[in-house]
C-alpha cells in the first residue's frame, strides 16, 4: 500500500496546476521506479534492489508533491483515514483509478506521459487511448500488488459517503486538483470505488 501511495503522489503531483518542470521530472522518474519495482518488492521483501529502488522513488515523489500539491485522491482517502480508520495507502489507490478517469480531460498528454513511464505503448493510439492507457496500467498495478477492489472490501458503507465526499470537499488537496470539482463529483467517485 505504501508503493501505491507513492505512485498517487507522483501522478497527482505531476498533474496540478502547481507542477513545475522540476517537479515533474521527479514524478515521472518516480512513476518509472515504481512501475518497474513495486511488483518485485512486494513478492519479495528481501529483494534489496527493488526495496531500494522503490525508497528512491517514494523519495521523488515526496520531493514532487512537496512542491506541487496533491489533488482529490488524497482529498477521498484522508476521510475514510480519519473517520473509519482505513489504512491510507490502501484508500489511495483504491481511489486512483477512478479520479484519474475523472481528471483525464484536464491534461490528455501528461496522462499519456503516465502511461508511458510505467512501460505502456501509445504508438498509433488517439490522444485519449493513450491517456487511458495510464488509468489501465494502475488497474493492473494495484490488482498486481493485491490492493481490494473497493472501498466496500474495507468495511466502508454507501451510508459513509455523502459525509465523506463533504469533508473532502474541505481538504486542502482538493484546491489543487487539475479539474474543478464539487461535491457531486466526489459522491460519485466514491460510489463508483465501492
Amino acid at each position: 500500500a505504501t508503493g501505491m501511495d507513492a505512485l498517487t503522489h507522483a501522478v497527482e503531483a505531476y498533474l496540478t496546476a502547481l507542477s513545475t518542470p522540476i517537479t515533474d521530472a521527479c514524478a515521472m522518474q518516480a512513476v518509472k521506479l515504481i512501475a518497474k519495482w513495486l511488483r518485485k518488492a512486494v513478492a519479495n521483501g528481501q529483494d534489496l534492489a527493488a526495496r531500494d529502488g522503490m525508497a528512491y522513488a517514494e523519495y521523488l515523489a515526496g520531493m514532487a508533491f512537496n512542491s506541487a500539491g496533491l489533488g482529490i485522491v488524497h482529498s477521498m482517502a484522508h476521510q475514510p483515514g480519519s473517520v473509519l480508520n482505513l489504512p491510507h495507502g490502501v484508500c489511495n489507490a483504491i481511489a486512483l483509478p477512478y479520479v484519474c478517469e475523472f481528471n483525464l480531460i484536464s491534461n490528455l498528454e501528461k496522462f499519456a506521459d503516465i502511461a508511458v513511464a510505467m512501460g505502456e505503448d501509445i504508438t498509433g493510439l488517439s490522444p485519449k487511448e493513450a491517456a487511458l492507457k495510464a488509468v489501465e496500467a494502475i488497474r493492473t498495478l494495484s490488482k498486481d500488488v493485491g490492493i481490494p477492489s473497493g472501498f466496500a472490501a474495507l468495511g466502508m458503507k454507501e451510508s459513509d459517503i455523502q459525509l465523506l465526499a463533504e469533508n473532502a470537499m474541505k481538504d486542502i488537496c482538493t484546491f489543487f486538483n487539475p479539474r474543478s470539482v464539487r461535491v457531486e463529483d466526489i459522491v460519485e467517485l466514491y460510489k463508483k470505488a465501492m
